[in-house]
């Protein structure tokens, strides 16, 4: 089996371990274990609530999010889980801002953990748009267990995946 895509920017230890866990039949029982729960957020008006709540909670200050949906034809294989689109426009002599957070709707079947993960990275990017430091502290500080979330997350998709083909 070749390198998963989704592992490719962690060491080739991790990698090897992933795969050895998928090909024994053994990473989605562990996914389960660890993630057993499924969340009630379904439909775009619920992902709206969502993120408003957790930007309210953290990022008061933050320009307002005008819209928030799931898209089914986010591509997963290019690894963009969620979008932050910004628009910048001049209304008058005021600078009005948008911004957007799009999430791939197979989260929708995914753990609310999962799904956290991925909103809080699009809301940091809100603050930073540059995968910066800076940024990786942000999602730190709204969500402590984000890098094994994160890495979690690459693993359900790459199990998804699998066995999908099989």
């Amino acid at each position: 089996m070749s390198t998963p895509d989704y592992l490719a920017g962690y060491p080739e230890t991790l990698q090897q371990q992933a795969t050895s866990l998928l090909l024994n039949g053994r990473l989605g029982h562990y996914l389960e274990q660890k993630y057993p729960e499924s969340h009630p957020v379904q439909n775009d008006k619920a992902l709206y609530n969502y993120v408003c709540t957790l930007k309210n909670r953290y990022m008061k200050k933050a320009a307002p999010l005008s819209q928030a949906r799931f898209d089914n034809k986010l591509n997963i294989v290019r690894q963009a889980l969620g979008l932050h689109t910004y628009q910048a426009r001049l209304q008058g002599n005021k600078l009005k801002t948008r911004n957007s957070i799009t999430v791939a709707a197979l989260f929708r079947e995914g753990p609310p953990e999962f799904l956290r993960m991925i909103v809080v990275h699009e809301l940091a990017h809100f603050r930073e748009k540059e995968h910066n430091k800076a940024f990786y502290q942000l999602c730190c500080h709204m969500e402590p267990d984000y890098h094994q979330l994160e890495l979690d997350t690459r693993l359900w998709l790459l199990w998804r995946d699998h066995t999908r083909q099989a």
